[in-house]
């Protein structure tokens, strides 16, 4: 899009040149209208990027909470089995 500014600002220059002071203020209007629509499209282009990271950066969000549920709830195991194996050794160490 820059890339296209620049070049119609340099056709822009070289045509006015050649033109009436009529011609080169709609030729100046047109460029100035050119650089706006191309702000514009930067702009909303920006805008819609800006939206789909935070939409990305919820995601993660939400699955790295998922996950740390996940390994909650798989330490919980872990202990209760943990806990019920101490107990079973305690229980044999006495004889039954």
């Amino acid at each position: 899009m820059r890339i296209q500014t620049i070049t119609l600002a340099a056709v822009a220059a070289l045509t006015l040149a050649a033109c009436s002071q009529a011609e080169q203020d709609n030729a100046q209007a047109d460029a100035n209208e050119a650089a706006a629509e191309t702000g514009q499209a930067a702009e909303e282009a920006g805008s819609a990027l800006k939206e789909e990271a935070a939409q990305v950066g919820s995601a993660i969000a939400a699955g790295a909470s998922e996950a740390a549920q996940e390994v909650d709830e798989a330490t919980d195991k872990l202990a209760e089995k943990a806990d019920d194996q101490k107990a079973e050794t305690a229980t044999d160490t006495r004889g039954n």
